[in-house]
């Protein structure tokens, strides 16, 4: 099967970012360069910031959105971890709230890149009839 192993993120800035990922993420990068800084994820996917100014071939102004989600235990998770990321000082685009694939917020990063933190709804296993 051929498997998404990288995830790039287009930055202004790839110090700043890669500082804001070390702190977020607790961990430094394994490589980094003026125009490119990479995180490897204990999942074995690995976190690239490229400088969008030096990106090739270039991107367009506005291509599209792009969204990082972390999964968490449950709902309470998604509080104390929203109340870190205020007290970091992240900027939070939607609060914590219910949706139909469970209990969510949304901050940003320096680019503007979407950071989700969920707690997936739980199934309910069905009851044995009597």
């Amino acid at each position: 099967m051929f498997n998404p192993n990288f995830i790039l993120l287009y930055v202004a800035s790839p110090d700043a970012s890669a500082a804001f990922y070390t702190d977020l993420l607790g961990r430094a990068p394994v490589e980094a360069s003026p125009t490119f800084a990479m995180f490897a994820l204990d999942s074995g996917v690995m976190l690239g910031l490229w400088s969008k100014h030096t990106v090739e071939p270039a991107a367009p102004a506005h291509f599209g959105g792009s969204e990082l989600a972390f999964t968490v235990s449950d709902v309470d998770a998604v509080r104390v971890k929203h109340r870190e990321w205020l007290e970091r000082g992240l900027p939070i685009a939607q609060a914590p709230i219910d949706m139909d694939f469970g209990h969510t917020f949304v901050a940003l990063d320096p680019d503007g890149h979407r950071l989700r933190v969920f707690a997936p709804h739980r199934e309910v296993a069905p009851r044995a009839s009597l």
